[in-house]
């Protein structure tokens, strides 16, 4: 039967940390502007007692059930109730897995949060979310060379949330803000490994942001932060600054955080490709 009100349960089920299946969730819900979906989420859920638990819940809210279950036992537990209660349920990663195993001819290993070990990769993030928080806003502008990506612009062009953002995706990312009548660290004039990119938006929407952000902080009498004339001129700095150092420009004004950080990596690996081979 369809559900006919403004909300709904969704219970997400993971054997790991579940962000897989909230990051897939939360896409498809948000295309459902109408509707707000109330998340029940259960990570870890690796026994047939932590089960119970998550079927009881299930059974008190009904609603979707999305899960990543990998224990052939659970998954069986689990779709039985949904099917006795009537409640809709989907593995996330089981159509994708056969997939695989058709093209492969072979089996999965079954290896619970396999995409969470400890190997280099992992460390890489790590390491590139040290050096991230660690030039963040133009600190310790003598490192710069060390990072792949230099990110620059005017205030509130979403220079943190974007670095860390990288960071968390193993890019090594510095920030330096462009502030009219501050000189630029020479070292940004003369970066050579790192690619610089300078984020942009047009005034109307850095006067709306900086506006929200001056009532969060109760700040009423930085006129000129949200001044129009002022922030254009801001605007136009920034932009004869990237020309003159030939820095790649993107246009965040109508981008996501994760839609700014994906043009920026697409960047960096067609410049990456674009290198001459050592």
């Amino acid at each position: 039967m369809p559900n006919t009100s403004n909300y709904f349960h969704l219970h997400l089920v993971s054997d790991s940390t579940g962000e897989t299946l909230i990051t897939v969730a939360r896409a498809v819900a948000a295309q459902y502007a109408n509707v707000t979906a109330v998340e029940h989420v259960y990570p870890l859920v690796r026994s047939q007692k932590q089960l119970d638990r998550v079927l009881d819940e299930i059974e008190e809210s009904p609603g979707i059930v999305l899960f990543t279950l990998l224990e052939k036992d659970l998954v069986g537990r689990l779709e039985a109730k949904c099917r006795e209660i009537n409640v809709p349920s989907l593995s996330i990663i089981g159509p994708v897995m056969q997939l695989f195993e058709a093209y492969l001819g072979a089996a999965t290993t079954g290896r619970v949060g396999a995409q969470h070990v400890l190997n280099a990769e992992y460390f890489a993030r790590i390491d590139a979310l040290n050096f991230t928080m660690m030039h963040d806003d133009g600190q310790h502008v003598e490192g710069l060379e060390e990072a792949d990506v230099v990110l620059v612009g005017v205030s509130r062009t979403s220079k943190t949330p974007t670095s860390i953002y990288l960071a968390n995706r193993g890019i090594r990312t510095a920030n330096v803000p462009l502030v009219p009548g501050i000189p630029l660290p020479h070292q940004l004039e003369t970066l050579k490994k790192p690619l610089v990119v300078s984020l942009h938006a047009t005034p109307e929407r850095l006067i709306q942001v900086r506006q929200n952000r001056l009532l969060t902080m109760g700040d009423r009498d930085n006129e000129t932060y949200i001044d129009k004339q002022a922030v254009a001129d801001e605007v136009a700095f920034a932009r004869r600054l990237s020309a003159k150092f030939n820095w790649a420009l993107l246009d965040v004004t109508r981008r996501s955080i994760e839609e700014t950080a994906a043009a920026v990596m697409k960047l960096y690996n067609d410049r990456l490709r674009a290198r001459p081979p050592e």
